[in-house]
């Protein structure tokens, strides 16, 4: 079971289903007070982006399984504990549950039906061949990402009030695979990364200038639904600033320190998520 879950990255699967219950959340914008009915809808929608979520990951791992035995000798499937032909199946398995979840939903949100097929194209196209092109593979990332939000927003009937959200989602995902992509070049293969094919320099500037991206954007909801005199605004002004400080840390002294660089991205996505939550009560 362990190794299931390292597979599958139970935490990356835990960051996806809060992202869609906060993205349906802020959408909605009556706080937590969602009826019973809605509640199991966004539930469902959650459980379906964890499960779509968790079926890229093994996906992921079986396609990188030479790759992953020099840069990331840890993981189930390069030490054996899982092992391949098993793990194919929980592929299956995974994205059937997904899909099957997602049927009330779709029943009475068409949206979502063609946010999740347009989610697991860009899985697969991923990793039949969009992964080795480098930043094709790392914009379809992003897309998945972004596509989080939006799939929560949809399930409640407001996808277009999270857009902001869905692209800052996007750019600071672009900026963070790159640095993975630069903390895993030495040992990456049949791979035409950004910093392989144009230099770390190159891929450092990208990196910082998604990040900046993902900043300017932050402010969008003041422009457009939110006010600073409330107290949702404050609250979100308050954490989306330190959000955003992280952000600054996370590209600071690139090509630096690239596993700290990456790890500091991640905590400043989960602060983000927070100021997202914050939204919901405007």
């Amino acid at each position: 079971m362990r190794a299931a879950l390292r597979l599958v990255r139970a935490g990356n699967v835990l960051v996806s289903f809060v992202g869609t219950v906060v993205g349906a959340l802020a959408a909605r914008a009556i706080g937590v007070r969602l009826s019973p009915e809605l509640w199991l809808l966004v539930l469902l929608a959650a459980a379906s982006t964890g499960a779509v979520t968790a079926a890229g990951n093994v996906l992921n791992d079986v396609g990188d399984l030479e790759g992953d035995r020099r840069n990331h000798p840890d993981r189930p499937l390069v030490t054996g504990e899982v092992s391949v032909l098993g793990a194919r199946r929980l592929t299956v398995g995974l994205f059937l549950a997904g899909v099957v979840l997602a049927v009330p939903v779709v029943l009475a949100e068409p949206l979502v039906g063609a946010l999740l097929a347009v989610a697991i194209a860009a899985l697969l196209a991923y990793e039949l061949g969009g992964k080795a092109r480098g930043l094709v593979g790392n914009l379809t990332v992003g897309l998945l990402t972004a596509l989080v939000f939006l799939y929560g927003g949809a399930a409640v009937g407001r996808p277009w009030t999270v857009l902001p959200f869905a692209a800052m989602a996007f750019l600071a995902t672009l900026s963070r695979e790159v640095i993975k992509d630069m903390e895993d070049v030495a040992g990456d293969t049949g791979r035409s990364t950004v910093p392989k094919r144009y230099g770390m320099a190159t891929a450092a500037a990208l990196a910082r200038g998604s990040v900046g991206g993902a900043i300017a954007l932050s402010v969008v909801p003041f422009l457009w639904y939110l006010s600073l005199a409330s107290a949702a605004g404050l609250a979100y002004a308050a954490v989306v600033a330190v959000a955003d400080v992280v952000f600054v840390l996370s590209v600071l002294q690139l090509p630096a320190r690239l596993h700290f660089e990456q790890t500091v991205s991640k905590g400043a996505m989960a602060l983000a998520l927070g100021a997202f939550l914050a939204v919901a009560f405007r």
